[in-house]
């Protein structure tokens, strides 16, 4: 061979070697580095969203074709509940892995079982949050939505662990007035951006869509980095007439309650699509779930407040219309794609279970009493609900307890909230096995004496650690306050 072609076939061999040997080795770092990063997390926490709201879970009246993709791609769970029937006390354990009762936020004596605006009360800053445990792990955390754990400044979403807020700092329905048990004024319903208002009253006719763009721009911001996104949708609400935007309102075939689900189903399509173009839907854990039941009407016909069936019994109430809650689960390619859960699990459980996948764990200088779900997040073999029992608390009563598959309702309850909507329970135990009775339609208290026993017992350790009817138990916490001589402040548009 000349010399000349021979140098010419050298340089180009060293050209070719330098040129193209890096790409699959540079392919394979990025493969792995992708298999070494946790996965993101997304919360999304519907208001009075019902059992029986939504297409997966046997809704005929509302359509939710983005919902009925991420149940096919992903896994439902049908036993997962909450640890209250209204919002306050459900939000403190979705954030805390604790019973509301434990970290003081199931009630206090201006505002009963709900935080009203300008409240001296909140959640405790020295409790540890899921965005405090993930952060410890080196994630970005972000909140939009409803907030309700407390408006003053020390109990916000930016001095609770997040990084960034974007929504109001409490329920939709607490509109401007003087409320007539204390003569407090309440402000203008602000729209929040960390500690400042930006919109006073704020436009409840387009959150769920300003929401659904705020998150997006701030997922599109974090995608390079481990995150955490606490969504809690406004939607469907609070109030008598939920909102939607003019793309959706007078849409649906149930009023302005099923307008407001199809939005919230646009707005879940939306941000599935987007996880998936930014090519990060397989490493994104996404759970759809609600703070409790749906109100419904009297009438069990009338769905215009929404729907538990075929669960028994309304929100604000122990019914397991009120405490089990629709939920999805989605991580394409980890969780398997059209499966179904039908073990116990509850909102406490996401705390221990995300710091886990995160590489952390949970707090351990106190009681967390939420588990690691992974097994059942994942669909492992013979993985079963990890709990012994699970308190139906109302307000500050312990009204039930599960186990297994039965539930206990205890007798003699003084406080309102019971499943029929009477004013106490009757004398003697109800006993429903809510598994094979979904809608606890028959008393077997007389036909198992043994079950209504053990889990009579159960409620005992209850009511030691998490107290009963003012009597506070040995593992209770304290509520946040402001220092004495400190008046709360509303929060105003300046």
């Amino acid at each position: 061979m000349p010399r000349t072609l021979l140098n010419a076939c050298i340089a180009l061999a060293l050209y070719l070697a330098a040129h193209t040997l890096p790409l699959p080795l540079t392919n394979t770092v990025d493969a792995a580095a992708d298999e070494k990063r946790p996965p993101n997390f997304i919360i999304i926490y519907c208001d009075n969203l019902g059992y029986g709201d939504i297409e997966p879970f046997g809704s005929t009246l509302h359509r939710t074709p983005n919902l009925n993709r991420m149940a096919r791609q992903g896994r439902k769970f049908t036993h997962f509940c909450v640890t209250a029937g209204v919002c306050t006390p459900s939000r403190s354990s979705i954030i805390t892995g604790c019973y509301s009762q434990r970290v003081g936020m199931h009630m206090n004596p201006r505002d009963g079982w709900v935080l009203r605006p300008v409240s001296r009360y909140g959640l405790n800053p020295e409790e540890q949050t899921i965005a405090e445990v993930l952060k410890q792990q080196g994630y970005a955390t972000a909140m939009v939505g409803k907030w309700h754990l407390g408006d003053q400044p020390q109990f916000m979403p930016t001095r609770q662990g997040f990084d960034w807020f974007f929504g109001v700092p409490y329920s939709d329905d607490m509109t401007e007035r003087v409320w007539d048990k204390d003569g407090s004024q309440w402000p203008p319903l602000p729209l929040m951006e960390n500690d400042t208002v930006i919109e006073a009253p704020c436009d409840r006719d387009g959150l769920t869509k300003r929401y659904t763009e705020k998150a997006m721009e701030w997922i599109a911001e974090h995608k390079d980095e481990p995150f955490f996104l606490y969504f809690p949708q406004a939607m469907p609400g609070s109030t008598s007439t939920p909102f939607s935007s003019d793309a959706f309102r007078g849409k649906s075939k149930n009023g302005p309650w099923g307008d407001s689900i199809e939005e919230l189903d646009w707005s879940m399509g939306q941000m599935l699509d987007q996880l998936e173009e930014l090519g990060i839907a397989e490493n994104t854990l996404v759970v759809w779930t609600s703070d409790n039941g749906a109100p419904i009407n009297r009438n069990p016909a009338d769905l215009s407040r929404g729907s538990n069936l075929p669960l028994h019994g309304r929100g604000y109430t122990t019914s397991e219309g009120a405490f089990r809650v629709p939920t999805i689960v989605w991580q394409p390619g980890k969780v398997p794609a059209g499966s179904v859960c039908e073990e116990l699990a509850t909102t406490m459980d996401l705390l221990p279970t995300f710091a886990k996948l995160a590489g952390g764990a949970p707090p351990t200088d106190r009681k967390i009493d939420g588990h690691d779900i992974a097994p059942l997040l994942y669909g492992e073999a013979g993985a079963t609900t990890p709990y012994k029992a699970f308190y139906y608390y109302h307000q500050d009563q312990l009204h039930a307890v599960r186990s297994g598959e039965w539930k206990l309702f205890l007798p003699e309850a003084k406080v309102s909230g019971h499943p029929h909507f009477s004013s106490k329970l009757p004398p003697q135990p109800l006993l429903f096995n809510v598994v094979t009775d979904i809608g606890c339609d028959k008393n077997v208290a007389a036909e198992h004496p043994e079950i209504v026993a053990r889990l009579s017992q159960l409620a005992d350790e209850a009511r030691a650690d998490l107290g009963d009817l003012g009597v506070a138990g040995a593992g209770q916490r304290q509520r946040g306050e402001l220092a004495k001589g400190v008046e709360p402040v509303p929060q105003l548009l300046q």
